[in-house]
């Protein structure tokens, strides 16, 4: 048995020893919480959250609080410069009488303080295609400065005028072509006020090569007039043809079409029992004569230089008319002859003509005049200018 005296009856029922009854008094803290334990509370927001921006400090939330008020400013102002952006090209595609509205751009930030002071620093405009007499103009672009705007409010915009303006046009080659009714004709520059137009034209069934030149020059200050000269029908390799009366136009063989004639002798003799065009050659009634009774006299002069010549500068249009057949020796349908004769210098000229006038401006008040032409590769560069232009209702 042990030696040690059980003599605290408190002790003894509790379960601890005497002398570890100090021990007991050490957890006697833990125990009590034990003892106190109460169910969690599980109900949201119960631990309080400090809100994000209350730990930066005053500074920093000033200048979160610009940049926030300065993007707010900004989207509203490019939204008011798309808004009268778009409210402008409607009012342009109305007044123009265009098929599509222009393209619009607003310079200058901010856009609002412009717009309450009633004045645009700089508005740029472009227009895509503006009918012009026969043809379409590719492209006009303008650059207004000093535009005064009309009406109250963002909403209230009436109208606009334009105190100075400057711009350009693009007559377009490629347009061109597309557009006069010779969609088979290529114009092309050459130098700065020539263009060059080559292709084809259906005549009489037949497609025949044409060949003209064209200078381009200035008419007054709102249109571009073109003369056309040089103009040549190629009826392949055998014949040409330039409208008109003069000694260097009409019908012309070529020396392939000389020499498919006069290389033959029967052909030849043919060729000089016409007399009005034994006459033009040049051949003498005696050397006419002796030609005719002699094979080799025909043969020394119709391949004399002189006479191949003579014969290439004629204008054989009434000869041909008169003697189909010498159309046919040379390779040629006669029924074009009859198409050529119908296609008059100022009918080609025309087919061919690149001239235009600006359309009329909008309103009764300012002006768009027309300064330098130039000839540059893609097509015709003119510049304009205007002021004093108003558009929409003061």
């Amino acid at each position: 048995m042990s030696d040690v005296p059980i003599s605290n009856d408190r002790a003894l029922s509790d379960g601890w020893p005497e002398d570890l009854v100090p021990l007991r008094e050490l957890y006697a803290d833990e125990d009590d919480e034990e003892d106190a334990w109460s169910p969690p509370n599980h109900r949201r927001g119960s631990r309080r959250r400090r809100p994000r921006l209350a730990g930066l400090p005053l500074v920093a939330k000033g200048l979160v609080a610009v940049v926030v008020l300065t993007a707010f400013l900004a989207l509203a102002d490019r939204w008011a410069v798309l808004y009268a952006e778009h409210r402008a090209a409607q009012q342009l595609k109305k007044e123009l009488k265009l098929t599509a509205a222009p393209e619009v751009e607003i310079e200058g930030f901010p856009f609002l303080t412009q717009l309450a002071d009633r004045r645009v620093d700089e508005l740029k405009v472009t227009v895509p295609d503006v009918a012009a007499d026969r043809v379409t103009l590719a492209k006009v672009s303008a650059t207004a400065k000093d535009v005064r705007i009309t009406g109250s409010g963002l909403t209230g915009i009436s109208g606009a005028t334009v105190d100075a303006m400057h711009g350009e046009v693009l007559l377009s080659f490629a347009d061109m072509n597309r557009e006069l009714g010779a969609s088979q004709v290529t114009f092309t520059g050459h130098g700065r006020d020539r263009v060059h137009a080559r292709g084809t034209l259906p005549v009489a069934g037949h497609d025949v090569k044409v060949r003209a030149d064209a200078t381009i020059r200035r008419l007054g200050g709102r249109g571009i007039a073109t003369e056309i000269d040089g103009m040549r029908l190629d009826l392949g390799d055998l014949a040409t043809y330039r409208p008109g009366t003069g000694q260097s136009e009409g019908l012309h063989l070529t020396a392939k079409s000389v020499a498919r004639i006069t290389e033959e002798t029967d052909k030849a003799r043919r060729l000089l029992s016409i007399p009005a065009l034994a006459h033009r050659a040049g051949v003498p009634d005696t050397a006419l004569q002796q030609a005719l009774s002699s094979d080799q006299k025909v043969s020394e002069l119709t391949g004399s230089p002189r006479f191949v010549k003579n014969l290439m500068k004629m204008n054989l249009i009434d000869i041909a008319i008169d003697h189909p057949w010498l159309l046919k020796k040379i390779g040629l349908d006669p029924a074009l002859l009859d198409g050529l004769t119908r296609l008059t210098r100022p009918q080609l000229a025309d087919r061919l003509s690149l001239a235009f006038n600006l359309p009329k401006v909008p309103g009764d008040h300012g002006y768009v005049r027309l300064r330098d032409v130039t000839v540059e590769k893609d097509g015709i560069r003119v510049d304009l200018s205007g002021a004093g232009l108003s558009v929409g209702h003061g």
